[in-house]
């Protein structure tokens, strides 16, 4: 601590920009100052652009007591094949489980498909004698004198990292200890990564590539993290460095390092963390979380203020590609490639498509000047009236309207259709795509959007929210304050956090398995209080969350339950199955009179460090007319053309209404308010949308 005050600050990095949010409390007189930041990311340097941010929000590092940082790096490294030459050391005759994957081939009637290439090709792959039992007994002792060949040949190779996954780790680690060890003894300059490390789940082609493509990272990742902290200690900051999980927590910065897989999602994780919070701050607690950037768009449901996190993670999984599984706990979403910078394409058919493909940062939408010349959904929106082109990126950027209009003219021609029409048709592409993804976390998980409320963010969620809660049903749209950079802003209050999966299988039908699996989860909660000691966190001050995750007899796939406080296997089973019936019925529409089996637990194990509620804005009586800044021709689509009211949201303080058609600009992102749409400001100066019908 520094003083009276407290300081803490979160940076975010994006596909297409980094973002800051400055969160400063001052004990002695209650007061709370917020600022914020967005600059283009600056790849492949992305330090510097953490840096630049930092500087265009004037931060002294120095007064910081609390810095987390969320990145895309990890899943650039993967999508972009930047990482680094791994080799893959598994149990012998399991060296092709990376090549066989699953038989789940998505173009199923293309007789040219091809599978997708493994990250380590087959020569890299090396056998070692030994065998483990499902229950972790051993059945073939460990061969470890074959690892000094296997090093050898791979630094004949130049490889620059290890993967090790041997059959049946999960259960028990005791041969891939000896293995990892094996190895630092004879390099130990290599980077080197275990799967019992990062999960303790069974499937062994997941495990094989969550270990693999975690190797593949590691050397990656960890100079990066290096380069960031080194830049921050330059810049004079001292408190402990704190990096953004999948999980929706933090972790520090030295455990990132170590498996920085677990970083594979975390801005988006953080944006749906602080939803969830924002939601419990305002009595919303059933949400959909939207996030729309320059890049993407995700989003994912919130029950009860929980945001679900599941292993079941792949990436380049499309409807052409199998992708790659990753089996690190990754908060529960759909991302599709529609964000602001999504372009906009006609096929051979002529045919208008918009995604996946993105300009980017650079360069960008047309209207940014720098070159681009692909029409983006942001010049849609721009050429529509939605965007100010005097305010166009807060007014740090003169937007380019006769090059948008060209572009538009030019997909025009090929489409024979005029201008405003291929506008439309790109926002409403847009549209579609989103309501498909929102779709897919709500009614195919059995929930109706129409008893949920949707949460808009990023910098073109506000953008496009109300014609998608139209479309869905959705009777609220809500936009944080600050939406634009509202994955930093839940960085701040976040909570270290870890997730441990593992796998224990119990017929639930003998009291005594039962009992002896209560016992095994006791052994569990300890040792996952335990996790935080390094961390100079007591095991008193870890919060646990229990959830038990069963399956019917036989089948593949299984629910997760979530375990009551003081609840117990042995003595409450009977209202724990009653309560998976239930969920089971609620995704799959249907129950079975089947017994019901424990195939593991799933732990949740919480530190809070310290983080700061956002306070009520105060109210000076200002009337809702002096907020308003004009009117513009703004075209709504399907709703028409009309002449909204521009507000200004750094004008709008509690207790103001209005109603639509209506614009409200800040500096970030820019909120389309349909006709009959009316807005309440609610007392963190969030904006309510109630939606008209």
């Amino acid at each position: 601590m520094y003083g009276k005050k407290t300081v803490r600050v979160a940076t975010d990095v994006g596909g297409t920009f980094t973002d800051l949010v400055y969160f400063e409390n001052d004990s002695a007189t209650g007061e709370q100052t917020i600022r914020t930041a967005k600059v283009d990311t600056t790849p492949p340097n992305f330090a510097q652009g953490v840096l630049n941010v930092i500087r265009k929000a004037d931060v002294s590092l120095e007064n910081v007591d609390f810095l987390a940082h969320g990145t895309t790096v990890v899943i650039n490294a993967l999508t972009e094949r930047r990482g680094v030459k791994t080799g893959l050391i598994t149990t012998q005759g399991f060296r092709d489980v990376l090549e066989i994957a699953r038989a789940n081939r998505p173009d199923y009637f293309n007789l040219k498909w091809v599978k997708p290439a493994p990250f380590v090709p087959r020569y890299l792959r090396r056998e070692v004698a030994g065998r483990l039992h499902t229950n972790g007994q051993e059945r073939q002792p460990l061969e470890l004198a074959q690892i000094a060949e296997i090093i050898e040949a791979f630094r004949a190779d130049n490889v620059q990292a290890i993967a090790i996954c041997l059959l049946h780790a999960y259960a028990n680690p005791a041969h891939e200890q000896a293995v990892l060890a094996e190895v630092h003894r004879l390099w130990p300059q290599v980077s080197v990564v275990a799967s019992h490390q990062i999960t303790r789940e069974w499937r062994e082609y997941e495990r094989s590539s969550t270990t693999v493509l975690s190797a593949y990272v590691q050397p990656i990742a960890a100079r990066y993290l290096d380069d960031l902290a080194c830049g921050l200690r330059d810049n004079g900051y001292k408190a402990p460095l704190y990096i953004m999980q999948s999980n929706c927590g933090v972790d520090s910065v030295e455990h990132a390092r170590e498996t920085p897989i677990t970083m594979v999602e975390s801005g988006p994780a953080s944006g749906f963390w602080a939803a969830a919070e924002l939601g419990r701050l305002i009595d919303e607690p059933n949400l959909l979380g939207l996030d729309i950037g320059g890049t993407t768009a995700k989003c994912a449901l919130i029950r009860n203020g929980q945001v679900s996190i599941k292993t079941d993670y792949w990436i380049e999984r499309n409807r052409i590609n199998a992708g790659y599984p990753i089996m690190v706990p990754v908060v529960d979403l759909v991302e599709i490639g529609n964000g602001g910078g999504s372009i906009a394409w006609v096929d051979d058919f002529d045919k208008l498509h918009v995604g996946p493909q993105s300009a980017g940062a650079v360069p960008g939408p047309v209207a940014y000047g720098n070159g681009g010349t692909q029409i983006t959904t942001t010049d849609a929106n721009l050429i529509l009236g939605r965007i100010n082109p005097d305010y166009f990126c807060g007014g740090d950027v003169v937007a380019d309207l006769p090059a948008v209009s060209r572009g538009l003219d030019a997909l025009g021609q090929r489409l024979q259709l005029p201008v405003d029409e291929i506008a439309r048709g790109i926002v409403r592409l847009a549209n579609d795509n989103m309501v498909n993804a929102l779709k897919l976390v709500s009614l195919s998980r059995g929930h109706d959007p129409r008893e949920l409320t949707l949460m808009a963010f990023g910098g073109g969620g506000a953008m496009h929210a109300v014609a998608l809660a139209q479309e869905l049903g959705v009777k609220k749209v809500i936009v944080p304050r600050s939406a634009s950079v509202f994955s930093a802003w839940g960085m701040t209050l976040s909570d270290l956090r870890r997730d441990l999966f593992i796998n224990r299988f119990v017929e639930t039908t003998q009291l005594h398995n039962l009992e002896q699996a209560q016992l095994f989860l006791a052994g569990l909660t300890c040792s996952a209080r335990e996790q935080f000691v390094d961390e100079a966190v007591a095991p008193t001050q870890v919060e646990l969350l229990v959830h038990c995750k069963l399956r019917y007899q036989n089948q593949e796939h299984s629910v997760e339950v979530t375990l009551n406080p003081d609840e117990r296997l042995d003595a409450d089973w009977p209202a724990i199955e009653q309560r998976f019936h239930s969920l089971y019925e609620q995704h799959y529409t249907y129950c079975l009179q089947a017994p019901v089996e424990i195939i593991g637990f799933h732990l949740v194990a919480v530190a809070q460090i310290g983080k700061l509620a956002p306070q009520a804005l105060p109210v000076s009586g200002r009337m809702v007319s002096e907020a308003c800044k004009g009117t513009r021709r703004v075209d709504y689509a399907q709703d028409g053309i009309h002449q909204a009211s521009l507000y200004d949201y750094d004008l709008l303080e509690p207790l103001m209404t209005f109603f639509g058609p209506a614009i409200v600009e800040d500096a970030g992102t820019t909120v389309v308010v349909h006709p009959g749409n009316r807005v309440d400001v609610d007392r963190l100066g969030n904006l309510h949308i109630l939606i008209n019908g």
